[in-house]
């Protein structure tokens, strides 16, 4: 078979495959049978004359040669769909979609964003992923969104980002801890107190394990948990102290406090990502040219990092 051959609809039942590794799920999102579903990957492997997909663990992986169609086909559909946005525009008002995926703790401060943008531009279609962060790479290796939220930015060389906020990371305990009665409070306090940790791969973990390591020092006692808001309510029970973004701290919850720990300051930062190597929709752009031009506005000033402009002219290039 000739790859012009090739239909759209093929392409789109293996591009769900990809993104699903399941021939049944595939199915069932794009209405087939799973037969025809299994046919249509069998024609396109016929037609390519190379492998596209291996079994690993229950799920089909794309090879190195699928993993290229498969890129090569967001590039086409997404470039279909911007002159299809672009068709919408003619007709009047701004239209589009934008795929966001950030890290769990930047729902705190993207909404700011994404309210104010949504209602200037009601048309644009926003679609938000929210993970964590090793759910959030997996969608940035697959180059399945047009924009990414991190606090420690991938770094590949197909990766682009953009400074806009300050992310201060606090101590926190309960407020009757005897920690919260103490004065001074140093790291080595900390490191002797039962600790409430994210899960091994989060920026918050990694940036206070790397402060430990560089100090020499080791946590007697921690326990894991699977989110901030879990930890938070945690802390303000009496479980242990933990290290959190400041931005996820209610002003008005009475149940924690944070520790003036005086020998350490951990302060990350939060960036837009781009892909380099793949198609990022008008509507994405436009969102960017928006946080740049209102960073101040819906933001906390105190905090705000505008670095924005590189990244925006990147895009237009």
């Amino acid at each position: 078979m000739d790859l012009r051959h090739c239909s759209f609809r093929l392409l789109e039942v293996f591009m769900s495959v990809v993104q699903t590794g399941s021939i049944s799920e595939t199915a069932r999102r794009l209405h087939l049978t799973q037969p025809t579903v299994s046919i249509q990957i069998k024609r396109l492997h016929e037609a390519v004359g190379e492998p596209l997909l291996f079994q690993k663990q229950q799920k089909l992986v794309a090879t190195e040669a699928g993993l290229e169609l498969f890129r090569v086909c967001q590039q086409m559909f997404g470039h279909f769909a911007d002159y299809r946005d672009f068709l919408q525009e003619l007709r009047g008002g701004e239209r589009g979609r934008c795929r966001i995926a950030m890290v769990n703790t930047a729902q705190y401060i993207l909404p700011k964003l994404l309210g104010p943008f949504s209602n200037a531009f009601p048309h644009v279609e926003m679609k938000v992923e929210i993970g964590n962060r090793e759910q959030v790479l997996a969608r940035f290796e697959r180059a399945e969104d047009d924009l990414y939220v991190f606090s420690h930015p991938p770094s590949l060389e197909h990766a682009h980002a953009g400074r806009f906020l300050q992310n201060p990371l606090v101590f926190i305990a309960a407020p009757d801890h005897p920690l919260a009665a103490k004065e001074p409070i140093t790291l080595a306090d900390v490191v002797v107190e039962r600790v409430l940790l994210r899960e091994p791969g989060s920026a918050t973990r990694m940036l206070f394990e790397s402060t430990l390591q560089s100090r020499g020092l080791i946590l007697s006692n921690s326990i894991q948990m699977a989110s901030n808001e879990a930890i938070r309510v945690a802390v303000g029970a009496g479980m242990g102290i933990a290290v959190l973004s400041q931005h996820v701290l209610p002003k008005s919850d009475q149940n924690i406090v944070i520790l003036p720990v005086e020998d350490v300051s951990l302060v990350s930062h939060w960036y837009f990502v781009v892909r380099t190597d793949r198609h990022i929709s008008h509507a994405a752009r436009h969102f960017l040219q928006f946080a740049e031009q209102h960073l101040d506005a819906y933001l906390d000033s105190t905090w705000v990092r505008n670095e924005l402009s590189q990244l925006s002219h990147r895009l237009n290039m």
